[in-house]
């Protein structure tokens, strides 16, 4: 029941009065409802088919006092008159509370997504490098959608709840014995229906699996799409698409077969019951045409409400999975949190003078092992000079580059930027003035224009145009139909890999930082222009920090500082010559490796 409770308290922080207001106007719906009941009875003793004098009870008294009300008002047009218009302010109010319930569930829903997306985005790095991105998006959308349509359940329930209650009290009054013959069924109905909430919670938890299976194939499949193309995978995404496709279908008819024969059982329940009743009434209690009547009228009304209630109880607890996937999602995320407030527009980025320094950083990916991705790591980057970083693969090179953007933080040691260590307070600032070009380049499903404008909103054609020139990239641009207005393609498929660097490229020196970080940002690229961009990064040399990953060895030459790791440690620091020429270091085994390779 935690989950249910957690739900309607966000429910009512949303909602607020308007979940109150909402609860009265049910409560005056049922109300309503219950004086629509009594006047039937008035409307049945004035045709003369059932009297319901004889009995000396306060019901009784009352039903008399009612039935009198047409002769006393000018007879059965008064009462049907007044019956008519009993309905139509039921209805008006009945069409008032589903509008404002439906502005709930949606608005609620929308406010959970807006909530749990901010939470997402405030989310340090290592929040995604432990999950999978299908199992949060799954999260997000397809359980977030199941949460919102629980949110009609659960406020249905809600209004059934208080119209039993009401009917509860009509019915008793009416007839305090069939009332808790009544009561008494639907108690030993909530106990037989204990098996049908549990079956459907545990199917609800399957729901929840196999979506997420679902998505996470889905996502590696045309991801993959290429290797699945060139290897002739075909076949065994399809063997595995038809499996779990008809898990699917298992599971809905499961689903529907579960729900149906509940309602199957309520049903022939409810016939029993009555017809029980009705049996014992008549041939133990000689009831007359009127308590028949009685017995007809609340069974009628008072039985559909209790199955009803247990109906939602049903779709309540199948929904249960969902809710704890998005509640613990948004417990994560929100325990991640690495930004109190995101936003750059107001945030100056940070002028570094000096210099970047990891003093004595210690750093591994799961605490509970003793296996350190970093250990140790003394380095400083001079500010407005070039270093590079290389290694074999493994050896800590992205996790040192992503201690430095502020994605990782160290177990040990700090990031000191001009002395002072880099913090949650500055980290904002700090990010502001870097731009970083990964070896994977990544590019929206748009525009080119507009792939280059997310980083620098405000640049002018000219400013666009000048960045192009810088990565390379203006002549392939410009030979496009649309130029800047083509259309790319999802992560820039529609461009050759080098294309897509060299735009990636180009997007990075838009913003104009004052650190530029490049992880192997020049790997897809050939020898022509790849030597236009080493070009041009020379030419930024002593204009902003530049600091390079690479395997491709010539392409940092002329480096101010070369960083070699080995297995998380620095084994050797200097320039590029002096690194060369020390004959057992491994820089030196890895420049002659290289050679052998190019020759």
């Amino acid at each position: 029941m935690k989950p249910v409770l957690f739900f309607f308290k966000q429910l009512y922080d949303y909602a607020g009065n308007k979940l109150y207001i909402n609860l009265l106007g049910m409560v005056l719906i049922s109300l309503l409802d219950g004086i629509g009941l009594l006047l039937l009875i008035p409307v049945i003793s004035y045709s003369g088919i059932v009297n319901f004098d004889g009995e000396n009870s306060t019901a009784s008294r009352v039903l008399s006092y009612i039935q009198q009300i047409p002769e006393a008002f000018g007879g059965l047009t008064f009462i049907l008159i007044l019956f008519v218009i009993i309905n139509i302010a039921q209805n008006l109010f009945q069409r008032y509370v589903t509008i404002e319930n439906v502005k709930i569930q949606h608005g609620f829903a929308r406010s959970l997504r807006l909530d749990i997306y901010k939470d997402l985005l405030q989310a340090n790095w290592a929040f995604y490098v432990k999950r999978r991105k299908s199992d949060i998006i799954n999260t997000f959308t397809a359980e977030l959608g199941r949460v919102s349509a629980g949110t009609n359940t659960f406020l249905q329930f809600i209004t059934s709840i208080i119209f039993t209650k009401i009917q509860v009290v009509i019915a008793f009054f009416l007839s305090p014995k069939i009332t808790m013959f009544v009561l008494l069924s639907g108690f030993f109905l909530s106990i037989f229906s204990r098996g049908f909430i549990k079956r459907s919670r545990l199917l609800g938890s399957r729901t929840s699996e196999i979506g997420q299976s679902l998505l996470a194939g889905i996502t590696d499949n045309f991801n993959g799409m290429k290797e699945i193309k060139s290897n002739t995978l075909e076949t065994s995404r399809m063997d595995w698409f038809q499996s779990i496709s008809q898990r699917m279908y298992d599971e809905q008819m499961e689903y529907t077969t579960l729900k149906t024969a509940s309602q199957f059982y309520y049903k022939i329940a409810s016939a029993f019951l009555i017809a029980i009743f009705i049996f014992l009434s008549v041939n133990l209690f000689n009831a007359q045409a009127a308590q028949l009547m009685l017995i007809i009228i609340i069974f009628t009304r008072l039985w559909p409400r209790v199955t009803g209630i247990q109906a939602s109880l049903e779709q309540i607890a199948a929904t249960i999975p969902a809710l704890k996937s998005v509640i613990n999602l948004k417990n994560e995320s929100r325990a991640a949190r690495e930004l109190e407030e995101f936003g750059t527009k107001n945030i100056k980025p940070m002028d570094i003078k000096l210099g970047i320094e990891c003093k004595n950083v210690f750093f591994r990916y799961n605490t509970k092992e003793n296996i350190y991705a970093l250990k140790e790591v003394n380095v400083y980057f001079p500010a407005n000079c070039m270093a590079a970083v290389v290694g074999k693969s493994g050896a800590g090179k992205s996790t040192l580059i992503d201690l430095l953007m502020g994605l990782n933080h160290p177990e040990k040691g700090g990031i000191l930027l001009d002395g002072t260590q880099l913090t949650k307070d500055n980290l904002q600032s700090w990010r502001r003035s870097i731009s970083y070009v990964p070896q994977d380049p990544f590019l929206f499903n748009t525009t080119i224009r507009e792939n280059l404008s997310l980083i620098q909103p405000e640049a002018t054609e000219e400013q666009l145009w000048e960045a192009l020139k810088f990565a390379a990239a203006d002549d392939f641009v410009k030979q496009l139909p649309k130029g800047l207005d083509s259309f790319i393609g999802d992560r820039g498929i529609r461009l050759s890999g080098g294309e897509r660097q060299r735009l990636v490229l180009a997007r990075a020196i838009l913003r104009k930082p004052s650190i530029l970080v490049l992880d192997e940002a020049t790997s897809a690229l050939d020898t022509e222009n790849e030597t236009k961009i080493q070009k041009a990064l020379e030419r930024l040399k002593g204009k902003m920090t530049i600091i390079i990953i690479a395997h491709r060895l010539s392409t940092i030459r002329n480096a101010d500082q070369v960083i070699v790791l080995n297995r998380g440690e620095i084994i050797q620091k200097g320039e590029f010559k002096q690194l060369a020429n020390e004959q057992r270091g491994m820089f030196n085994n890895l420049l002659k490796k290289q050679m052998e390779i190019s020759l």
